[in-house]
Formats: C-alpha cells, structure tokens, sequence
C-alpha cells in the first residue's frame, strides 16, 4: 500500500467529528482515535512499514513507546526491524518493583522513541526525559500523527530530533 492510500485509511478508521477534549486539555472539533488504526492488522502492517523507511538512515539500539498508545506501535517496530522495546510508565506502578520503565535499557543506549498522536508534544517530552534519567540517548522521536499544533516546535525547543509519518494536512484534515 502506498503512504497516501494508507493515509485515507487511517482518515477513514479514526477520525471522528464532534466535540472532544485532547490529552492537552485543549478542545478539538476533530478526534483521531488511534485505537481504530493501530488495532487493525490491515492497517498496522502498512503503517509499521512506514515507520521503518522514515526511520531507516538512523542507527539505534531499542525502540521505546509511552503506554499505552504507542506500545503496540513500539512492538510492531521492534518486529518490523528485529531491535527490542521497552514500554515508558506515566506513573510506576504501585506493587512489584515500582519503574518507570519497563523492559531492559542500558546507559549509553541510543533509542528511537515512538509516539502515536502528538498535539502539544508534552507527553513525548515526558517520556524523553524518563529515557534520559535512564542514562540512554533519545535519538528521535517518531510521531505517527502530529496534529500541527505546536508538537513540532516544543519538541525540537526540547532538544530533541524530530519526524512524523503524517501530519494533519496529509491525512486532509
């Protein structure tokens, strides 16, 4: 499938008029709902294949994805180019050993951090740094969807690399 047949069909599967309330704060008229794209082998395959040729001049050791929306973006990468995962916690958990990350990371690892919706880009900013506190270097942030409405700009006044594989306009929203 080529990028922009793909495009039409994450439109299609996710978005969705009406009054919504993002992860931001901030209102929408419009909702990308990534669970009607991301759960959808049809539509996951291609996607994945995507992610990889956007990513395929840089060299990494893992791939990381927030929970919970990106983990299965994260692991459909991580088989896509055979490099292991971890999954980034918003809050450790409140039994076992209590992380913020979970799976194996190694200081000086260069990781290759995966978000799938990015309106503001706080939460992949989050995420960034968790890796960082790890001692591993986020290399780049691959967004799935970046809403252009500022995720670019405080992702890059972050320090951090940036790509999408769509933008709003893209995907003719």
């Amino acid at each position: 499938m080529n990028k922009q047949d793909l495009a039409k069909k994450i439109k299609e599967a996710a978005y969705l008029e009406g009054d919504f309330i993002l992860s931001s704060g901030r209102r929408s008229k419009y909702y990308m709902d990534k669970y009607l794209f991301e759960t959808r082998p049809e539509i996951l395959a291609p996607l994945v294949k995507e992610m990889a040729k956007a990513v395929a001049d840089l060299k990494f050791d893992r791939i990381a994805g927030p929970e919970i929306g990106a983990i299965t973006l994260a692991a459909a990468l991580s088989l896509e180019t055979g490099k292991p995962f971890i999954i980034i916690r918003k809050e450790p958990k409140k039994y076992g050993i209590s992380k913020f990350i979970e799976g194996e990371i190694k200081s000086s690892e260069k990781v290759l951090l995966v978000e799938d919706i990015l309106t503001t880009g706080t939460q992949a900013i989050i995420a960034a740094d968790r890796i960082k506190e790890a001692g591993a270097d986020v290399i780049m942030l691959l967004g799935i969807i970046d809403r252009q409405e500022g995720a670019r700009e405080a992702i890059e006044k972050a320090g951090l690399k940036y790509r999408a594989v769509f933008t709003k306009s893209e995907l003719g929203i």
